[in-house]
């Protein structure tokens, strides 16, 4: 599979479309180009501190020098179970089918490999974080695009989930998420479920794990939940990751990664169980997001363009009838930087995506300039 605007396959690689933030450069410069400095609101990038609970914990733990283990320490894995549980109501879950990755879009990228599916069938969401897609092509698969009231195709192997979305910032109800859960136990499918956004709610949405018994009918088989600490503890540069859920796909893919050296440093695991036991620093990061859509959104609708779904996650979705393209070239002609729709998808043509991950003060500039 060559998908359009994918570079030439060599040594036997396959081939996987350009990097797509390469090809804002142009727009990048003109929003360089602004007096004030850019407003760069095109990747979910963290900006604020790590909560100093956390930052203390790998400190404490800085003089590693053995080997960490591929599984996690039994503390990182108790800590998910009870996280889990503490905050998203999974039920379930046992320790042992936790394991910790090295940020989740590693995890993204090669679980089609780590699971065999090379030939097979994945199906991603219409509108998708884009290493969906990469994943299946770097196993062989072929990656098709479900929109989430459709139903699967024949022979899918694989099924991602993400709710809420990036890009879209869309919650699926728990309706809909037990729903196509069935559908993909009925295909013999496996289902990956993207979380990485469920910490952050939104005001007045409620986000729903794949662990919650209201959609797992109280077998985990099959499921896999993807979490991610970047978003709600600003820990992207620390890459620190897990999934949890199937105690058998867990062990399957354990083992392939003892063999692959595929472990998160021990430093990065106490300090992963610092930020899963303590919930007060994300409950501070949600308040600062909600803070920051509640002054960026009514100005983006002030200056013509239509925000849809949004509730929850990290981004703003958002449209001014035209292609991306110029709505992004539009933004950046006032010194903000937004990502187009079409990264995501060709659903996505028409929009562009708006991250709430920046400076309150550059936040506030972003608002005033589209006010002017």
């Amino acid at each position: 599979m060559n998908p359009a605007g994918a570079s030439e396959a060599t040594g036997g690689l396959p081939a996987l479309p350009d990097f797509p933030w390469d090809s804002l450069a142009a727009e990048t410069a003109t929003a360089r180009a602004h007096p004030d400095g850019v407003v760069d609101l095109s990747v979910g990038t963290p900006v604020d501190p790590v909560p100093g609970v956390v930052a203390a914990a790998l400190k404490d733990a800085w003089n590693s020098p053995g080997y960490p283990q591929t599984h996690g320490t039994p503390p990182l894995r108790r800590a998910v179970v009870e996280a889990l549980s503490r905050r998203f109501g999974a039920a379930g879950l046992e320790s042992d089918a936790v394991l910790p990755t090295i940020g989740s879009k590693e995890l993204v990228a090669w679980l089609p490999t780590l699971l065999g599916l090379g030939g097979s069938t994945v199906a991603i969401p219409a509108l998708a974080y884009p290493t969906y897609e990469v994943g299946a092509l770097l196993a062989g698969c072929e990656a098709v695009r479900v929109p989430d009231d459709e139903p699967l195709p024949p022979g899918v192997r694989l099924v991602w989930l993400n709710s809420p979305s990036n890009p879209t910032g869309r919650v699926l109800p728990v309706g809909a998420l037990a729903d196509r859960v069935a559908e993909a136990r009925s295909l013999g499918a496996v289902v990956a479920s993207d979380e990485c956004y469920l910490g952050l709610p939104g005001p007045g949405s409620e986000p729903v794990s794949v662990l919650d018994p209201r959609v797992h009918g109280g077998s985990l088989e099959g499921l896999l939940a993807v979490h991610s600490l970047s978003k709600t503890s600003q820990l992207a540069g620390y890459r620190a990751a897990f999934c949890a859920g199937d105690p058998a796909l867990v062990a399957g893919l354990l083992a392939v990664r003892k063999h692959a050296g595929m472990i998160v440093p021990r430093p990065i695991q106490e300090a992963m169980v610092a930020a899963l036991s303590d919930d007060l620093h994300v409950a501070e990061t949600r308040q600062r997001y909600d803070e920051r859509r509640a002054v960026l959104r009514p100005a983006l609708e002030k200056a013509g363009l239509r925000i849809d779904h949004s509730e929850a996650g990290l981004y703003l979705w958002a449209t001014d009838d035209r292609p991306c393209r110029e709505t992004v070239a539009r933004l950046a002609g006032l010194g903000i930087l937004v990502a187009p729709g079409e990264f995501y998808g060709p659903a996505g043509a028409r929009h562009v995506r708006i991250a709430l991950t920046a400076s309150d003060e550059r936040i506030g500039a972003a608002a005033t300039r589209l006010a002017a």
